[in-house]
């Protein structure tokens, strides 16, 4: 079996002569019949945007002057509830806290962590209030560059692919995996996963990924620190951590589900092709990825399909040129407000930075102004249409050609990681 090792990867990345592809560029080029030999590629780059409810941040900074209260009891940002500690930072005027991205806001329904987490990076001004041990009530306001230290920490992302789901039952369900009421019986399915560009995917017995690793989490650079939460061989996932005050925006985020606010993580992650056996790994393509089918409610088996199904039409929502002319009920449109990002305005277009490509707008629009290719799920005999995506894949290929740019130009070293994961 052909092998190498990093460090002479390495070394062609030095001298300009190494060969690497977005995975995504490899999948385009392998369908179109090129055939790929151990020579013709020396790093892969995998990427991963999708609803990460496994999304934490760890954040310090000062409340208040010193003095001023002994030790912090509760706090809110935005009206997301922080969970402050574990340091006591006693009498300094400075709360350590973690904040979950599954949160909601105690004073809008519509508002979670996925969202204070981009409007920090966004460095906007965050309302705090911070209830202390002598039932004090200190208000100040912090943004991003005011923080000590903000770090996210991913305790359960970039799982090996996902499920779909649909609903057997005739009674609507309120689920975080539709954006809206989930109908049935079989009327409608959602699916999560980026099919042959997600990482774990490509190394799925984590050969080359292991504690150590760097990545990049929502464009900043992190590093892999072990497997994640509920990760199993057969459906592992990782975690990782990296400092927010590097993120980019357009990576991260809130998501409207029918059940509440959910958050959006992207992650990309190198693949040095080491030897044949990875070689083949990255080959795969979406058709040879198998995806299951579920019931929504309890996540049981109904069916099977695979990733070249439900990503064969295309990965981009678009909003039409003057899309909104001369419509009828423009006045009634609901789009903006069921928009699960918020990316829409009415009459004017889809604020590209904001959209995760869901679908749900070109689903439930009656005047026909958006474009784009949403597919169905075959289950029997029937064919179900996808209401909703909750991966973006057109995300995911952004931040893999920028892993693959930043790694090009020597600002991304490959590196052996310290231990395996399994």
């Amino acid at each position: 079996m052909k092998e190498r090792s990093v460090e002479e990867i390495q070394e062609k990345i030095n001298e300009g002569k190494a060969n690497i592809f977005t995975a995504q560029e490899l999948c385009d080029l392998i369908n179109k019949g090129e055939k790929i030999d151990f020579e013709d590629i020396d790093v892969i780059t995998t990427a991963t945007k999708g609803l990460m409810s496994g999304t934490t941040a760890i954040v310090s900074f000062r409340v208040s002057e010193p003095k001023k209260f002994q030790k912090a009891k509760k706090m809110t940002l935005n009206g997301i509830p922080a969970y402050v500690g574990p340091c006591p930072n006693e009498y300094l005027g400075v709360v350590d806290a973690i904040i979950f991205g599954t949160e909601h806001s105690l004073e809008n329904p519509n508002y979670g962590g996925g969202h204070l987490f981009r409007d920090l990076i966004e460095n906007k001004e965050i309302d705090v209030i911070v209830e202390t041990i002598e039932n004090m009530e200190i208000k100040s306001k912090v943004k991003l560059q005011d923080m000590g230290y903000a770090k996210m920490l991913a305790i359960r992302n970039a799982f090996k692919n996902y499920l779909a789901f649909v609903n057997p039952t005739h009674n609507p369900v309120k689920t975080i995996f539709s954006a809206t009421d989930f109908k049935g019986p079989l009327y409608e399915a959602t699916f999560c996963g980026c099919g042959a560009l997600n990482p774990i995917q490509n190394d799925p017995e984590m050969e080359v990924f292991g504690i150590g690793t760097p990545i990049l989490m929502n464009g900043a650079k992190g590093y892999i620190i072990g497997e994640g939460t509920r990760s199993t061989k057969e459906k592992p996932n990782l975690t990782a951590i990296a400092d927010i005050k590097n993120m980019k925006p357009e990576y991260a985020g809130g998501f409207m589900t029918s059940a509440g606010p959910e958050v959006i993580n992207t992650w990309a992650v190198p693949i040095p092709i080491l030897n044949e056996k990875i070689l083949n790994n990255v080959k795969k393509l979406d058709k040879d990825i198998h995806l299951t089918i579920v019931d929504v409610v309890g996540r049981g088996p109904l069916g099977e399909t695979t990733y070249g199904e439900v990503w064969k039409k295309g990965y981009s929502i678009d909003f039409k040129e003057n899309g909104c002319k001369n419509c009828p009920n423009l006045e009634t449109c609901k789009i903006d407000e069921i928009c699960p990002t918020n990316a829409f305005v009415k009459d004017k277009g889809i604020d590209k930075s904001l959209c995760f490509n869901c679908g749900t707008c070109l689903i439930h629009c009656v005047q026909d102004a958006f474009e784009g290719n949403m597919s169905t799920i075959k289950l029997g005999n029937k064919e179900i249409p996808i209401v909703c995506r909750q991966s973006d894949r057109m995300g995911a290929i952004k931040l893999a050609d920028e892993l693959k740019n930043l790694i090009l130009k020597d600002k991304f070293p490959l590196v052996k990681p310290t231990d395996k994961i399994y």
